[in-house]
């Protein structure tokens, strides 16, 4: 599942992180689950998790174990098709090995 539309105007790398968190919606994820889903250095994962923080995107739960959460705002209400919003850019992009 993706995010929101309206949310996905943002750097590719918050974005990324919207949309895997959107996925787990209801578990979460830990930074480290984060890493491997979105697939970036860690100082790009952090900056993105620190934006999307101040701009109260997603939800921060520390108990036992830290897990990242989107907030309610982002979460699409049903499931959306993945290739209804997707651009001719955005597709093209995903498909180039660079």
């Amino acid at each position: 599942m993706r995010a929101k539309r309206e949310y996905r105007n943002r750097e590719r790398t918050e974005v990324a992180v919207l949309d895997a968190l959107v996925d787990r919606a209801e578990d979460g994820m830990t930074v480290f689950e984060l890493r491997a889903a979105v697939e970036v250095d860690i100082d790009e994962l952090e900056d993105a998790l620190a934006t999307l923080k101040d701009d109260d995107l997603i939800v921060v739960d520390s108990g036992s174990e830290t897990v990242i959460k989107p907030a309610d705002r982002v979460v699409p209400d049903e499931p959306a098709d993945e290739d209804d919003d997707q651009s001719f850019g955005e597709w093209l992009r995903d498909r180039l090995p660079f």
